[in-house]
């Protein structure tokens, strides 16, 4: 069976609109589980596969997909060469830290990779880090080649 890529437009995504806490359950115990012991990695690749699915073309998309995607509020606050630093924060993400459940930002950190590589094209791997004091992700984007 043959199955068709489908491309979304950004555009597109605004038209779909989901709140609730079933997201986060499925999101932070459900996959884990069914996942198992490689979920961190399988997620960070999940986010690359699906970042596939839209058409985007400039850094003002990645930042408005992040929106509608539930995910937070995206900023970029460094911009060198070899690297691109951004934050990650909004009320959602400070809910998400303070569960009484494990969160993680792999997802969005694979998403956020291959985004990049669609706008630089340049290969490009991105890290998490989480500071839970100020609830805030930051998203380290490192280029491998110019």
């Amino acid at each position: 069976m043959n199955q068709q890529e489908t491309v979304i437009s950004v555009s597109e995504l605004e038209t779909l609109h989901t709140e609730g806490a079933g997201y986060d359950i499925l999101r932070y115990i459900s996959l884990p589980e069914l996942l198992g012991k490689e979920s961190h990695t399988l997620l960070y690749f999940m986010g690359r596969k699906l970042a596939r699915k839209f058409d985007i073309q400039t850094m003002e998309d990645i930042i408005r997909l992040f929106a509608l995607l539930g995910w937070g509020q995206l900023e970029m606050v460094k911009d060198k060469r070899k690297s691109i630093t951004f934050q990650l924060m909004a009320d959602a993400v400070a809910l998400r830290l303070q569960a009484p459940f494990p969160t993680d930002f792999r997802l969005e950190a694979g998403f956020l990779a291959e985004a990049l590589l669609q706008i630089e094209n340049r290969d490009c791997e991105c890290i998490e880090s989480i500071n839970k004091r100020i609830h805030q992700v930051e998203f380290k984007a490192m280029f491998s080649t110019d």
